[in-house]
């Protein structure tokens, strides 16, 4: 008789592994004549909880996520419009069409205010929700977010990755455009490469990739950037979360972000790049939760 060996080898890492134990769903829903996709956790009669995630990404950023938050809340992680399996409409992205979507899914679910936490071009999105829709935000945590700068370096490097990655959507060019994410290369497996390239080689993405793309070019970004004005007007208590080894700015940065948020708190996560909530999930959630909560977070610092 045969034996055969399950065990997996050593090190490999799978997003059902991290799903495991988590009751969720995959759906679409209509915002206003936008077919959104979105992975839901958690009861609907808990506080709503509002994922977004960058700019190229799709809500699998947030999987090792799921389960530590559905315990608290109703949970609700959003491919944003352009991105993901969520529809693709023709031309350039800015700041306000992005927000305006996620107003839609709001108003779809019935979700009349919700907490945010945003991932880069997320958090650039949320932080513009707060400041001009603060009755809709409980509370904000902005994740090594978007919308304060504009370094020209940065951003041609972002678009080049991002927009090879979808005119070859090869293993190799999906895998660097993920790497670049982290601090820890190691941390890309194979079923996330997977997710990003069965997104990516979709009909018509190359053209939705320079629609996403839009705020990497210097005039359009310089017209949605947030300034100290804006970032004054957002009244909801907001963490921002930076991290020791972000690509697109370094803590000085996430510092002066905070500085100009009224009240706001201000952590770092060492060891990891521009995706945090992957990269070491479990002190993330650890401190996102009980920021969420309201609770006393150690690791954060008023500024």
């Amino acid at each position: 008789m045969t034996m055969v060996n399950h065990v997996s080898p050593a090190g490999y890492q799978s997003v059902w592994a991290d799903l495991c134990g988590v009751s969720f769903t995959q759906g679409w829903l209509d915002a206003n004549g936008i077919s959104t996709r979105f992975l839901h956790a958690g009861q609907e009669d808990k506080p709503a909880l509002i994922m977004l995630h960058g700019v190229g990404g799709h809500a699998e950023a947030y999987v090792r996520n799921l389960k530590a938050h559905a315990e608290h809340f109703n949970l609700w992680a959003i491919d944003m419009i352009g991105h993901g399996w969520t529809d693709k409409p023709e031309g350039a992205r800015e700041i306000s069409h992005y927000v305006d979507h996620v107003l839609k899914v709001m108003d779809k679910l019935g979700i009349e205010k919700a907490s945010f936490t945003g991932e880069s071009l997320g958090g650039w999105v949320a932080a513009r929700l707060a400041i001009d829709y603060p009755e809709r935000v409980e509370r904000l945590v902005l994740n090594t977010a978007g919308g304060s700068q504009a370094d020209p370096v940065v951003m041609e490097r972002l678009r080049s990755l991002s927009m090879r990655a979808v005119e070859d959507p090869s293993w190799e060019f999906i895998k660097a455009r993920l790497e670049w994410l982290m601090a820890d290369k190691s941390k890309v497996n194979d079923d996330l490469v997977a997710t990003r390239q069965a997104i990516y080689a979709q009909p018509g993405m190359i053209e939705a990739q320079r629609g996403n793309m839009a705020l990497q070019e210097m005039e359009i970004r310089q017209r949605n950037i947030l300034r100290a004005e804006d970032y004054g007007r957002i009244k909801a208590p907001t963490l921002v979360l930076w991290t020791s080894d972000d690509p697109t700015a370094d803590v000085t940065e996430g510092r002066r972000m905070a500085s100009m948020i009224p009240g706001a708190l201000f952590t770092v996560m060492d060891g990891c790049g521009h995706w945090p909530q992957f990269e070491d999930a479990q002190t993330f959630n650890r401190i996102h939760v009980d920021f969420l909560l309201g609770k006393e977070v150690p690791e954060a610092s008023t500024v």
